[in-house]
């Protein structure tokens, strides 16, 4: 009996003070609301002082929205979400997060890429990169680079993957000259390391010449398997006698069909976008030196996306340790080589 008499009275000594502190924070409301009333004589201005407030209140009193009535009590919720938005947001930030930075000397050295090569896109300056031995990313590199407007980069497919390292592409493309001739350039191309076997210049081609052509490109039983070309009248019957006596199988393309040869089609724009759109051909002598010197840095230097970013003649990687990067000028300075030298 007396232990129910002793739990009735704790029962009724916490409903009074209970009572008497929701009455507390109620006049405490109240008045907090009569002050802000008081500040201005149009609509209150509610300051951020004030949100807290509320924002406080709303998580020690429960009827709280029984005393509120110059707001919404949904409009304090807003507050309180904000303002646990911005605290975590505040709270991220202060420690490390985010990518780590970038070194001011790799940014420059990209810069100074870009600026020196104008023909060049990311995935060439980033091969660069790779082989200066430096972690960067490809998405970095093109971030980092000087922004200028270019066309956007082709795409092509070969209809014969499954005998890339047995196939080879032939193709004449011309040359204007400084005198208004015309030169005829014959291209020989080795799918499997997308390297130029061979190439001459003549002025006027023929099925002989043609086929001689294909002898130098491919001497003593190195012949590929498969030659893709397309249907030119200039590959006539002594041309395909040659190359039927050399064991090599002939696979044409559809007439009007450039996109069905597009390793000698893409190798014959590169020539052009990296070469020829820049200079002045003067006489066949002069082209074939500028193809010369322009394809011993296709071969030894330049980065091929389908080589996973290196050469056909394979480059070693060198590590930051050993030594500064130097530019070497190529091909007259239209292309460089970033190469390490010890000091």
């Amino acid at each position: 009996m007396a232990m129910h008499l002793v739990l009735a009275l704790l029962g009724a000594l916490r409903a009074a003070l209970s009572t008497r502190s929701d009455l507390i924070l109620e006049n405490l409301a109240l008045r907090q609301q009569l002050a802000l009333l008081r500040r201005c004589s149009k609509r209150p201005g509610i300051g951020p002082l004030d949100r807290l407030f509320w924002m406080w209140l709303s998580q020690r009193w429960a009827r709280w929205r029984e005393a509120l009535h110059i707001v919404q009590p949904q409009t304090v919720i807003r507050w309180y979400r904000q303002g646990f938005r911005a605290f975590w947001n505040w709270k991220s930030r202060r420690g490390g997060t985010g990518r780590p930075p970038i070194d001011c000397q790799v940014a420059k050295l990209v810069r100074t890429m870009a600026l020196a090569n104008p023909l060049w896109g990311a995935p060439r300056i980033h091969g660069e990169i790779l082989k200066l031995g430096l972690d960067i990313s490809e998405r970095t590199v093109g971030r980092l680079m000087p922004r200028r407007v270019k066309p956007p980069s082709q795409t092509w497919r070969t209809f014969l993957q499954n005998h890339v390292a047995d196939l080879a592409s032939v193709d004449f493309f011309v040359v204007p000259t400084v005198t208004f001739r015309v030169l005829y350039v014959f291209v020989v191309l080795l799918h499997h390391r997308r390297r130029v076997a061979h190439f001459n210049v003549t002025e006027s081609p023929t099925a002989a010449w043609t086929a001689q052509q294909i002898i130098e490109a491919f001497p003593h039983e190195s012949a590929p398997r498969f030659l893709l070309r397309d249907r030119d009248s200039v590959y006539g019957a002594e041309f395909r006698e040659r190359v039927k006596n050399m064991g090599i199988a002939e696979v044409l393309t559809a007439p009007r069909s450039p996109w069905q040869n597009p390793f000698a089609e893409r190798v014959i724009g590169t020539i052009r976008r990296e070469l020829l759109d820049h200079v002045i051909v003067l006489n066949e002598g002069h082209l074939r030196r500028r193809l010369r010197s322009y394809l011993g840095y296709y071969h030894q230097s330049r980065t091929h996306l389908a080589l996973e970013k290196d050469a056909p003649e394979p480059r070693a990687v060198e590590p930051p340790d050993t030594g500064r990067i130097i530019a070497l000028p190529q091909v007259g300075g239209l292309h460089h080589r970033y190469e390490r030298r010890a000091a």
